[in-house]
């Protein structure tokens, strides 16, 4: 499939129109309900395929965010043998009380994985504790950049976003 034709694929299966309240508490008539791409083993794997691509050249393990970012990291490590950890949006409060599982994250370079980023909030917020628990982060990568913000705002923490999409490029396409 080529990137024109995952990009129609993409809007087709999971492009909304309405009114939808973002994360970011904007509000857009459009929403793209990632779950829709995310839930389809074909288009998944695809996605990925194409990920591979846009992949930075130095990381050790791959950063997978709840709950969105989780698939796409799970079979990006798959694709390049590259370990995984699962990242709560808050440190559980029982058990291990780890906020991410998986792969040991303490001086690990780390790529983080996101499906769709918006004002970038939530790459941030995570970003910044699992710096805070000790990993390095210097990338991230989403599927869909809907150029709100998100990409700005991870520059200003030393984050390079790099977007499979951005929301004008799949328009571009259709």
């Amino acid at each position: 499939m080529t990137k024109q034709e995952l990009a129609k694929a993409i809007y087709r299966t999971s492009h909304l129109t309405g009114e939808f309240k973002l994360r970011s508490g904007a509000i857009s008539n459009e929403y793209f309900d990632k779950y829709q791409f995310e839930s389809n083993p074909e288009l998944l794997l695809e996605i990925c395929q194409h990920i591979i691509d846009i992949l930075p050249d130095d990381f050790d393990a791959l950063a997978g965010l709840e709950m969105g970012g989780i698939p796409i990291a799970v079979i990006l490590s798959q694709l390049t043998g590259k370990p995984v950890c699962f990242v709560r949006k808050k440190a559980k409060e029982y058990g291990t009380c780890n906020l991410a599982e998986g792969t040991e994250i303490f001086g690990k370079k780390l790529l983080v994985v996101e499906d769709v980023v918006t004002s970038g909030g939530q790459v941030i917020l995570s970003s910044q504790e699992l710096r805070d628990k000790g990993a390095v982060i210097t990338d991230a990568i989403c599927v869909i950049d809907r150029e709100s913000g998100g990409k700005d705002g991870l520059n200003n923490i030393g984050i390079n976003l790099n977007p499979l999409f951005t929301m004008s490029e799949i328009k571009s396409y259709l």
